[in-house]
């Protein structure tokens, strides 16, 4: 039993201590400080959070822009940083108060190959070892960290003796560049130097004599050979599908129309010599109606059909309109000539077949130039299927005479003028001037333009051991960037991919 207290001054206090009404009150009041303050903080976070966003897009977007301008040209790294200063604008909200984000808050680093994982770092070091724009493959992005100040979390700070600390947040991006070719024909040659240009008015035209290269020596300008040709993936659904073997395989792929190949990155292609005398001229020549070797099986294919044109200068031997193994010179026709100044210049013309040009008019048109506008040869040899209906037609060109320019031995005829045209990737064979060496198979060499040719005559040996002569005029660069373009049945894609 309590005792009720002898002092009646401590009787008010002691009523106090025990009286609970009113007691919720005090624990609702701290309940709502601790609320508003979660409120509060969850704000200052947003704005973090909002922040951060903003710059990982920003980034994001300017290393797509400067990525899509890395096509291994020499002035790629130029026009990248360009467009990354001058095709993106953006904003950020609330780092350091609202603004517009411009040159000034990124660096643009670039790599042959994909960089190391940054994703942690705020600011990653610069790369110290830039490549050259013809080697630069991937562009990184890095954003100048920015402070968001605290609103209210800084009374925070302030209430609880902190010392008032903002946060920084920042951004990288990685993106890259890589150029997919589609139903090319798998070859390659060696440029004169690294200032050649398909596309350049004084190079357009010009004959190239293109000779196998082989192992051994190191090969020089006009030497050709072959893309991956033992591990090409063939289209499932394309003329060679099911090709198998070597000879077989690159028989189909340099001799059929239509889809042949499924798509390969450019960038870094894989080589192997041209000696293959038997597969080459065999596969290649079936475009001028000439059937001969592994091929003569074939001329009833309509895989290989042969081109709308193709006037030659020569004719079957013997008895047999379609015995093409030792063929000879026509009596009265021509084939389209070289350059007047071979072969002193070759194996790089300079376009000037005005000679050539006489002598070629009076032999197929009793020297009555029907296509006087035409300057190329490619040009001429396409105005002579036009004057004749087109590809599709089956009238002669020529009149008269032992060819009449139009398919005599296979029953077929393809309606697309450029099947006498191949794709060829041009690269740099020179190590002196930053270049390749090759000498045989190589791996992962870097491709300076593809180029779109023309070839103006059979295959032939060039009488040394297992090599060839290919005769081909320049029509044009043939994958022109950021265009995904279509020529000769060849497909390029660029693709500009963000890595991180």
């Amino acid at each position: 039993m309590t005792r009720p207290t002898s002092n009646p001054a401590l009787r008010p206090i002691i009523r106090l201590a025990r009286e609970e009404d009113g007691a919720i009150l005090l624990f609702w009041a701290f309940a709502l400080t601790a609320v508003l303050g979660m409120v509060a903080i969850s704000f200052d976070i947003g704005r973090v959070a909002s922040t951060q966003s903003e710059l990982h897009s920003y980034a994001d977007h300017v290393a797509l822009a400067a990525a899509g301008e890395l096509d291994g040209k020499t002035d790629s790294i130029t026009r990248a940083q360009g467009a990354a200063a001058a095709l993106i604008s953006d904003s950020q909200t609330f780092g350091l108060g609202g603004q517009a984000l411009s040159s000034a808050d990124f660096t643009l680093d670039f790599f042959a190959t994909l960089p190391s994982n940054d994703i942690l770092a705020l600011a990653p070091p610069p790369n110290p070892n830039q490549p050259s724009p013809e080697e630069a493959v991937y562009a990184r992005v890095t954003l100048t960290p920015k402070s968001v100040p605290y609103t209210f979390g800084a009374a925070l700070q302030v209430l609880t003796g902190g010392a008032r600390v903002d946060p920084e947040v920042g951004a990288t991006a990685v993106a890259g560049f890589t150029q997919y070719a589609c139903d090319i024909t798998p070859m390659m040659f060696c440029i004169p130097d690294p200032s050649f240009d398909a596309d350049n008015a004084a190079t357009i035209g010009d004959l190239i004599r293109l000779r196998s290269g082989g192992n051994g020596a190191a090969w020089g300008p006009g030497n050709f050979g072959f893309l991956e040709p033992s591990t090409l993936a063939l289209d499932a659904n394309g003329s060679c599908a099911g090709s198998r073997g070597t000879g077989p395989m690159l028989r189909c792929v340099l001799g059929a129309v239509g889809n042949i190949t499924q798509c390969f990155a450019v960038r870094g292609v894989d080589t192997e010599p041209g000696q293959k005398v038997g597969i080459t001229n065999d596969a290649l020549n079936t475009r001028f109606d000439m059937w001969s070797g592994a091929m003569n099986s074939e001329k009833n294919n309509p895989i290989y059909a042969p081109a709308p044109n193709v006037i030659k200068g020569i004719q079957p031997n013997g008895g047999n309109a379609c015995s093409w193994n030792n063929p000879q010179p026509t009596a009265d026709t021509a084939a389209l000539p070289h350059d007047d100044c071979y072969p002193g210049c070759a194996p790089y013309g300079d376009g000037n077949w005005a000679a050539g040009r006489t002598t070629y008019i009076a032999a197929n048109y009793a020297g009555a130039d029907p296509h006087p506008s035409a300057t190329t040869r490619y040009q001429y040899y396409l105005a002579e299927i036009a004057a004749a209906g087109g590809g599709g037609a089956a009238m002669p060109i020529l009149s008269g005479l032992s060819e009449t320019g139009r398919p005599m031995c296979s029953p077929n005829q393809s309606s697309d003028p450029d099947r006498r045209v191949i794709i060829v990737a041009g690269v740099n064979c020179d190590p002196n001037n930053g270049g390749t060496s090759i000498s045989g198979s190589s791996t992962g060499v870097p491709v300076h333009q593809m180029v779109k040719m023309f070839i103006t005559e059979p295959v032939v040996a060039n009488g040394s051991t297992n090599g060839l002569d290919i005769y081909a005029e320049v029509i044009g660069r043939a994958d022109s960037p950021g265009t995904g373009t279509v020529g000769s049945g060849a497909i390029f894609h660029d693709v500009v991919q963000l890595y991180r």
